[in-house]
């Protein structure tokens, strides 16, 4: 069997109702643009039949649809980076599995990254059916990813994005990381991000897995890649510089304070006992916890260097592969 040029990844979660016609939507779309393709499902920890209708799905198109299971949900990350190590395709696109985003997208975003020679196009829901709760903190925290990130993107969380193949298998994606992974394709040298207007329909069927506590995580996430990308293979040059800074401070405190006490003694004048002068503790606090933050750089520096592979999920079936 030929390799296929798209492999689609859809990561799901109780998403049943949708599943057919999805995957009838996609093979009519590729299939008249004469494009090969192979759609990669994979649930995660779904507690309805959506994985027996993958399995359906499969039997159906045997060459164009891979199926996983994991044994229970565990994020979108995860099934997105289990898929990110099997995909076949010179070309991997990740959507949602609710028909919110619309197949018709592929080939234009595939042709703007090739013509453009760029690594990714994220899609940018310019026109959405959410409401204002929802859109609102979207718009706060695309602004503040912008800024800190220095990728001029207008829809971060987009779930309908194409990537040449070596980005994705040369990225890793944990926790709730699928929402940077512009960013973290940036900070691996995939530089070459782009944007493109894609359709956002209005959701079909079911309900939005996702609640308001996604924007502070999502916030919070931010701050841990920005932090990961610059110091992850290097924490002593954070934590050690800081610690060594703040010691030598509470040093030269804690050394003037002294040497005031000593020069009183010499002249025979009254002077305060140390204990006494508040300025003694801030020292005492700053170099405590100055050897605290250098002790912290070392340990992580250990804990950096000899990292084992954090993304092992338990894998329930698999078909296709």
């Amino acid at each position: 069997m030929d390799k296929p040029e798209v492999s689609i990844v859809i990561p799901l979660l109780n998403e049943s109702e949708s599943l057919r016609e999805l995957y009838r939507w996609i093979a009519s779309t590729l299939q008249a643009q004469g494009l090969r393709f192979e759609v990669v499902f994979v649930d995660d920890g779904s507690t309805d039949d959506s994985w027996e209708v993958i399995k359906e799905l499969k039997a159906a198109s045997p060459d164009s649809v891979i199926g996983i299971r994991f044994m229970r949900n565990y994020g979108k990350s995860a099934a997105l980076n289990t898929a990110f190590q099997r995909v076949r395709g010179q070309f991997v696109v990740t959507m949602d599995a609710d028909l919110q985003d619309s197949p018709e997208e592929i080939l234009p975003m595939l042709t703007q990254l090739k013509e453009e020679n760029l690594d990714i196009v994220s899609g940018w829901k310019k026109k959405r059916y959410d409401p204002i709760s929802k859109t609102v903190p979207t718009k706060l925290y695309n602004g503040v990813t912008r800024m800190m990130s220095g990728i001029k993107l207008h829809d971060f969380n987009c779930g309908l994005k194409l990537y040449r193949a070596d980005v994705v298998k040369n990225i890793e994606v944990y926790g709730e990381m699928h929402r940077y992974i512009p960013v973290i394709a940036k900070r691996s040298g995939f530089g070459r991000i782009g944007e493109r207007v894609v359709q956002h329909r209005a959701r079909k069927y079911g309900t939005s897995k996702f609640g308001i506590e996604r924007f502070m995580n999502g916030f919070l996430d931010l701050l841990t890649i920005t932090f990961v990308s610059i110091f992850g293979k290097r924490p002593m040059h954070l934590f050690g510089t800081l610690g060594t800074l703040m010691f030598i401070c509470g040093f030269f405190l804690f050394a003037w304070i002294g040497g005031e006490k000593l020069y009183h003694m010499y002249l025979d004048r009254p002077a305060k006992n140390i204990t006494e002068i508040s300025g003694f503790y801030i020292a005492l606090t700053t170099m405590i916890i100055g050897t605290q933050m250098f002790l912290a750089g070392f340990v992580a520096e250990l804990v950096a260097r000899s990292a084992v592979n954090r993304n092992q999920y338990l894998i329930a079936e698999e078909i296709g592969l």
